[in-house]
């Protein structure tokens, strides 16, 4: 049976590759997104339809009396969202998919490696607690009356257009010029970067899978790096010399609080992940792309179009009061 799906969002970089991959296996897939422009091709082989994930009387309108097999939610941001989603989907869909993350675990980290059972609790970033809420509406509708959820906790997912250091592409430009380039603590904590293909494997075969509801489960690589081996590969794809400005994360938060969030309740802490869980229910789910060659996928991306080459001046005009306080 072909299932019908609807992503709200869908072409964004975690859910761009699984777009592509249900359209692959012949699946009758329907995005619903702002329609507002986008740095992605657009995915052939679906339905558009226009609406705002943050407003559900626009989804609602967007739907009409429509029912789906599947519904995947990559913008709930927040429990009011997850809210209006059980009321709006209840009775029109067989599975709902929620789009946590892996960020909403306990921080500090109490024991490697991370699996679906380690409690969640963030008390540094917002984001992390609105997807701990969220997740928390869901099961207890699923207790209650059997609303038909699975929860997913993607980690650091990357495509060719995300570079994962401290300021993006700002951090290559550095490199290129020959700056140092920040980077929390002393580099080397454990962290965990996936291909946006390969996340895609594991979700998709999550897609009506009876066994997937009810659950939560985490999709990740089992590829654990350091910070200073994720900004080196970048540096060799991009020809340049890394020159490391190590510098703690408290004094980074301070100097830059809209990154501060993020970094001491994620990034900071180092993280390894247990994926069995996932691939016991998807067998066919194996992280396949290497860093190192995702790494050049990007500078790549970058390269052949100057114009996504975004540099943030007053970004690196921080850059350079940490370095010169600091390292």
């Amino acid at each position: 049976m072909t299932l019908r799906i609807l992503f709200i969002g869908g072409n964004g970089t975690i859910s761009g590759a699984s777009s592509d991959l249900a359209v692959q296996r012949g699946y009758d897939l329907t995005l619903l997104n702002r329609g507002r422009s986008s740095q992605r091709m657009p995915i052939t082989g679906t339905r558009h339809l226009t609406g705002d994930a943050e407003d559900a009387a626009s989804i609602a309108a967007a739907i009409g009396d429509e029912t789906f097999d599947v519904v995947a939610n990559f913008r709930a941001f927040s429990p009011e969202q997850v809210a209006r989603d059980i009321e709006l989907f209840e009775g029109r869909t067989r599975q709902y998919v929620y789009i946590s993350s892996a960020s909403a675990y306990q921080k500090p980290v109490a024991r490697l490696p991370i699996t679906e059972s380690t409690p969640l609790r963030n008390p540094f970033w917002q984001y992390s607690r609105d997807k701990i809420a969220g997740e928390e509406l869901l099961v207890a509708a699923y207790r209650e009356r059997g609303f038909p959820m699975t929860i997913v906790r993607p980690s650091h997912t990357y495509d060719e257009a995300s570079v994962p250091l401290l300021g993006g592409w700002t951090a290559i430009d550095r490199m290129r010029r020959g700056e140092p380039v920040v980077v929390h603590g002393d580099g080397t904590s454990l962290w965990t970067v996936t291909h946006t293909r390969d996340f895609a494997v594991a979700f998709v075969g999550l897609l009506g899978n009876e066994g997937a509801l009810g659950e939560a489960f985490q999709i990740t690589s089992d590829e654990v790096l350091t910070w200073n081996q994720i900004a080196s590969a970048l540096a060799a794809a991009a020809g340049a010399e890394f020159r490391p400005a190590h510098i703690a994360s408290d004094a980074i938060a301070r100097e830059l609080p809209e990154l501060g969030a993020g970094l001491l309740g994620d990034k900071a802490h180092s993280v390894i992940f247990d994926n069995s869980k996932v691939k016991a229910l998807v067998p066919e789910f194996r992280a396949v792309i290497p860093y190192w060659r995702g790494a050049r996928e990007m500078i790549a991306w970058h390269d052949a179009d100057p114009s996504r080459q975004v540099v943030d001046a007053e970004l690196d005009a921080a850059f350079d009061r940490l370095v010169q306080r600091y390292a």
